[in-house]
């Protein structure tokens, strides 16, 4: 898909071969990184918050919806994907499934009070809600607080699959990454997808056609928020820990942040945001708290600069569907 401009591409075959080989070639990369030399931590971490920007573009790219809460999705995830697998001692796979769900459910529940409401009304309701659940999961004795919890053991997914091995880990968590993309990709080129794009770009029309919005927009919401779960509970076998971080209201503004800079309502966008942002705080944590003034030198820069972000920009420039 293309990017949120006037003069957006329209679905065609030639556009979805354009993402399928452009795909290919990013699943290709992804799968040598471990016989590059790279640091295998980096490139997880990365997936992650590259999956969870691809659920909030999701919801704001396709469906208009501005959520300044969806670390609440991460962390909730996070925590009980963390506290099944080392107080339960549920397998893996089991871990994966209770945080995604939890974050199904928070979904539902934080998007049917907050449907309801458009444009700032309805961001700030999803900050208000996020908020709630960070204060909330402060003092709740499971999170054990601002130590969070940690020593989260790894096991053996399926049985069969040591996570403890960096290598294992990785391609666990590249295929978990892949499958939740090609997921987003149908979604957003299916009939619902297109409802959604339909309500983002006139809502009112919508509603005259017959759809009934606020459902789809509540199932947009449920879906991403359930996808950003999904990442949360990848995130806790790779930093073996869950913290008040991935629910702080900082994480929500830097998976906006990741969107911005590579591109609002592309396909690739949010991955290559999410790497942008990750590398930097991993190859400038010498700067110490100056990470944060440079990536807003770079948000700005970007804002004025590619206000389509960066792939946005390259998709337009060469014409293609990215």
């Amino acid at each position: 898909m293309s990017a949120l401009t006037d003069d957006t591409l329209p679905i065609t075959p030639r556009a979805m071969r354009d993402e399928m080989i452009v795909f290919a070639a990013m699943a290709l990369l992804l799968a040598i990184v471990p016989w590059t030399g790279i640091y295998p931590f980096f490139v997880m971490q990365a997936l992650c918050f590259a999956l969870l920007a691809c659920a909030f573009n999701l919801l704001i790219g396709y469906g208009g919806l501005l959520s300044f809460g969806h670390a609440m999705f991460l962390g909730t995830a996070g925590y009980v994907s963390a506290h099944a697998l080392k107080v339960w001692g549920l397998s893996p796979e089991l871990g994966i499934l209770v945080g995604t769900a939890a974050a199904a459910l928070l979904g539902l529940v934080t998007g049917y009070i907050s449907i309801k409401r458009q444009g700032i009304y309805f961001s700030m309701i999803t900050l208000a809600l996020s908020q709630l659940l960070y204060f909330l999961y402060l003092q709740a004795p499971f999170t054990h607080g601002e130590d969070g919890i940690q020593g989260i053991p790894q096991g053996h997914l399926l049985g069969i699959f040591d996570l403890s091995k960096p290598l294992v880990l990785y391609y666990v968590v590249l295929v978990g990454f892949l499958a939740g993309f090609l997921l987003i990709y149908r979604t957003i080129n299916s009939p619902f997808g297109e409802v959604l794009k339909s309500i983002r770009e006139n809502e009112p029309r919508a509603i005259s056609l017959g759809y009934k919005t606020d459902q789809y927009k509540l199932l947009a919401f449920i879906l991403s928020g359930t996808l950003a779960g999904f990442a949360g509970s990848l995130k806790v076998f790779v930093a073996q820990n869950a913290s008040l971080t991935d629910v702080h209201w900082s994480m929500s503004g830097e998976i906006v942040l990741m969107t911005l800079v590579g591109g609002l309502g592309t396909i690739f966008g949010p991955v290559v945001g999410a790497f942008v942002i990750i590398a930097m705080q991993q190859y400038l944590a010498g700067f110490g708290q100056w990470v944060t003034v440079i990536q807003g030198v770079i948000f700005v820069a970007c804002v004025l600069l590619f206000r389509r972000g960066l792939v946005g920009e390259l998709a337009h420039l060469l014409r293609r569907s990215l």
